[in-house]
């Protein structure tokens, strides 16, 4: 049953990633006053999802004793803190940046392959602990591709890509969640502390 709510899950977030057919529908001026709300409520579903329903729970599942979580907490935050200064080393700010567009494509991608596998492992993560836990996950981390896969795909526009190019791409990057999932069900329920330590981390 959990392999059944979990690849349903990370399939649904895979999708996510085809919101770029809808970006092209709109405007640049309305489509950032939409990104707007959308970023807001994408930092606040992944804040709720992480105080609300990850933390107390992995809390619990150490016995009341929250030393482990504790730490590995601000070693989840200094760890993708890393990776994304490592990721997007070669990011220009500047929108007429020539040398960027050449570099940014393939490490947008990188990137995005990065996000999505953990987001699976987080979503797996999740459903082994618990099914309503899995559920929340899947709806938060949901509601924080809506912004980040809009985006990666003017991003990938912005690069040179074609939309076509810019959408597929897109979409095969979303697919290493399942990659993620798989994985964190195969391993979670064999290596031992394997959720206790994902969980604080994510």
């Amino acid at each position: 049953m959990i392999w059944i709510y979990t690849l349903i899950s990370v399939l649904i977030i895979s999708l996510i990633s085809l919101v770029g057919i809808f970006t092209i529908s709109l405007n640049q001026k309305r489509l950032e006053k939409i990104l707007q709300y959308l970023v807001s409520f994408a930092v606040g579903s992944l804040l709720g999802g992480a105080f609300i329903h990850i933390l107390p729970e992995t809390i619990a599942r150490s016995g009341g004793f929250p030393l482990f979580t504790s730490l590995h907490v601000p070693f989840g935050i200094l760890l993708f803190f890393g990776l994304e200064k490592f990721v997007r080393w070669r990011h220009c700010h500047n929108v007429d940046c020539e040398d960027d567009a050449h570099h940014i494509v393939p490490l947008n991608i990188f990137g995005d392959m990065m996000h999505n596998l953990i987001d699976g492992l987080i979503i797996g993560a999740a459903y082994l602990a618990s099914i309503p836990m899995g559920i929340a996950t899947t709806i938060a981390v949901g509601f924080h591709e809506l912004p980040q896969e809009i985006g990666d795909f003017g991003v990938l526009l912005q690069g040179g890509l074609t939309k076509r190019k810019a959408m597929l791409f897109n979409f095969l990057t979303a697919l290493t969640s399942i990659v993620g999932a798989t994985f964190a069900l195969i391993f979670g329920s064999h290596v031992y502390m394997f959720i206790d330590a994902l969980l604080p981390l994510t």
